[in-house]
């Protein structure tokens, strides 16, 4: 891993207190993991001291259970990150499902995700040669659709969406497929598409997944009254028909209530064909045109910041390797190993939603990019 070790040796100690006073360390001193994770002291006693005097002024964070435990960021990292973003002139943000872990969605690979679970996501094959599959699928999603559409945005997006309002992103791709970059304000490619809207297999045809949901409701009214009482807190009930609420925010249904119920999935309006979430099932592949798009946007970048994602699959790991290809430097911002650690210019493990907000404090973002 090639390391960015440009740290400007002139900068205030004033600004260094400034941020650490966000740090929340026990010890006597903080710890920065750079590149090839090698570990360096950056702060004296007395340092440290005003930093545990803050501290005990600071209000208490939120316990994030979904977000994977790490260190805070170190003033190494933040000086790191800040000089990375600020001296890109064309930086493009691609983001991962680390980005919506704060917000309280789950993912897939974290220890809290939803593998650990014993979670198996449903396939694009399974999907299109299975009735009984997509009728489990679109009842189990249309159960979920409305705590999943009342994630907010947080720290991560709001603080990509500034960087961008201010001239300071060029683009941004994710692999996300919750809208919450569009509901902070920004306007990515979404690589593997989104939940809120359905795809016809046959013909194209795209429809808004709200009216979809509605469509779900009129033709299956005891299945939503099930999901109305499950939404109360009325689980165990004859009513809700089996369905219950799991750690990850998913719900489990025995097969056998789907059987009793029926439960009917709308067609197509145009042409009565298979309806699916316009997203990229595991075992599909991203559409040519799409794949197109993100590699002119890498293309025209002149650095790329990759934002929670481990990078593990192949639609978003080529992206780096066409940053890099193309000299363009990469830094990563993720808590854990992702695919390109060997090859990536900076490697920061950090909670995004923790570090962004304090990079953009470091007040060089506060005007708009020249």
């Amino acid at each position: 891993m090639h390391t960015i070790n440009n740290l400007v040796a002139g900068r205030s100690m004033a600004l260094m207190v400034q941020s650490m006073l966000h740090q929340r360390r026990r010890g006597s001193f903080l710890q920065a993991s750079i590149g090839g994770g090698h570990v360096c002291n950056y702060a004296s006693e007395g340092v440290a001291g005003s930093v545990a005097t803050a501290e005990r002024m600071l209000p208490p964070q939120p316990k994030r259970s979904l977000v994977p435990e790490s260190p805070p960021p170190s003033p190494q990292n933040l000086f790191l990150l800040h000089d990375f973003v600020y001296n890109s002139k064309r930086l493009v943000v691609l983001t991962g499902a680390g980005a919506s872990t704060e917000c309280g969605i789950p993912d897939y690979r974290s220890p809290h995700g939803a593998y650990s679970s014993g979670f198996k996501p449903i396939t694009h094959q399974d999907f299109v040669s299975s009735e009984g599959s997509r009728r489990r699928y679109w009842a189990r999603s249309y159960a979920g659709w409305r705590r999943f559409i009342g994630a907010q945005p947080g720290p991560t997006y709001n603080s990509l969406a500034k960087l961008e309002a201010r001239g300071w992103v060029m683009g941004m791709i994710t692999q996300n497929v919750d809208r919450l970059h569009y509901r902070a304000g920004s306007n990515p490619i979404e690589l593997h598409g989104t939940t809120h809207h359905v795809i016809c297999l046959d013909c194209g045809d795209l429809s808004d997944r709200y009216v979809f949901q509605d469509r779900v409701k009129a033709l299956n009214p005891e299945w939503a009254r099930a999901v109305e009482v499950l939404e109360k807190g009325e689980v165990g009930s004859d009513a809700s028909f089996g369905m219950q609420q799991r750690p990850d925010g998913d719900l489990e249904i025995d097969d056998k209530f789907l059987q009793k119920e029926n439960f009917n999935i709308p067609a197509c309006q145009r042409c009565s064909g298979v309806l699916k979430p316009d997203v990229v099932f595991f075992g599909d592949n991203v559409p040519k045109a799409r794949v197109d798009s993100c590699l002119a946007m890498i293309h025209g970048a002149d650095s790329l910041l990759v934002v929670g994602s481990s990078l593990m699959t192949m639609s978003a790991f080529r992206l780096v390797r066409a940053a890099l290809e193309k000299g363009a430097p990469v830094a990563i911002v993720n808590i854990g190993p992702t695919r390109a650690d060997d090859i990536a210019t900076l490697k920061i493990e950090a909670q995004s939603g923790e570090i962004l907000p304090r990079v953009l404090d470091l007040g060089s973002f506060n005007i708009p990019s020249s």
